[in-house]
């Protein structure tokens, strides 16, 4: 998948994995509230775009399973993130399934009687 969204265009990729850096103003309390479409910039629409390109990259390869799981995601990072503890690609995940594989291995022993 991520050699298919780098092969469309390159900044894709970045947005999957970081996001599409949210647009937010200040509102009178100091508060970051998310800017309304007027008030968004060129620049900021331009990141939203490819935030939907990058969706639908992301959603072309999903089976309807999958698809299920990542219906509320706004984001290409957020289905991203969904999708990658779905099928435990995360590094916690890889460490503790190392750590298992690892003493399985080494509680691993011939009975006897069986051969080789």
């Amino acid at each position: 998948m991520r050699d298919h969204i780098i092969g469309e265009d390159y900044k894709l990729w970045d947005i999957v994995t970081d996001g599409p850096l949210a647009t937010l103003n200040k509102n009178a309390e100091g508060v970051d509230v998310a800017k309304t479409r007027v008030d968004c910039t060129v620049e900021d629409l331009r990141k939203w775009e490819k935030n939907a390109i990058s969706k639908k990259w992301l959603v072309c390869g999903l089976g309807p399973d999958e698809y299920n799981g990542i219906q509320g995601c706004t984001t290409a990072k957020q289905i991203w993130d969904t999708l990658q503890v779905a099928h435990e690609v995360t590094p916690q995940v890889k460490i503790s399934r190392g750590t298992l594989l690892y003493s399985q291995y080494e509680s691993f022993y011939m009975k006897e009687g069986d051969t080789i």
